[in-house]
């Protein structure tokens, strides 16, 4: 999820940065797949979730799913208040119980740059999880966190900001989701080898 008070930078548009992960824009085929759960709680784990806090912030970004970095992974990591000391890394999420007020609130996305929507979600959920070192992990959320926490864990998921618009919202941005489209498809037919 992006920071909506930053106007954030499509990462094709970025300088160059020795980041390991790029984020994967809508329509890549990764953002729709289910993510799978982590079996090995190691040193591999612990730098990809590293590698996300980090790709996560060059992005401006609130929170990141592995999906949107290429992996079919169950980790998120999110940063609701920016704040150094606020970043929470969940490996092997469960969204428990959703409860509260429905609200809407203008959502956007790493993987959709410069889209916003207007998207309704209970005001509270509750998480049990792992963090990195495997340690169980239970929590309750309420207002932005919890917001983050539902739209990184609908990425887990493979359901994407898109799904979540409303009729006025896609026909608003249809212009900027079929340029999302049509750069993927040019991205996908340069990277096919010539035939002979």
């Amino acid at each position: 999820m992006s920071n909506e008070s930053e106007p954030e930078q499509a990462p094709s548009t970025a300088p160059q940065t020795s980041l390991r992960f790029e984020v994967k824009l809508y329509p890549n085929p990764i953002l729709r797949r289910p993510a799978e759960p982590i079996e090995a709680f190691d040193d591999g784990l612990r730098k990809t979730v590293a590698d996300m806090f980090e790709r996560m912030a060059a992005s401006r970004g609130v929170g990141l799913a592995a999906p949107q970095v290429g992996l079919r992974q169950r980790i998120m990591v999110i940063n609701p208040s920016g704040e150094p000391g606020d970043e929470l890394a969940l490996v092997n999420p469960t969204i428990t119980d959703k409860s509260g007020p429905i609200t809407t609130f203008e959502e956007g996305c790493l993987s959709f740059p410069d889209i916003y929507a207007e998207v309704d979600r209970p005001d509270e959920c509750t998480v049990t999880a792992f963090t990195p070192d495997g340690e169980a992990f239970e929590q309750s959320f309420s207002g932005f966190p919890s917001r983050v926490i539902q739209h990184e864990y609908d990425h887990l998921e493979g359901v994407l900001l898109v799904d979540r618009m409303s009729p006025a919202d896609k026909q608003r941005h249809k212009a900027a989701l079929n340029e999302l489209v049509d750069r993927f498809k040019r991205a996908q037919a340069n990277a096919r080898p010539a035939r002979k």
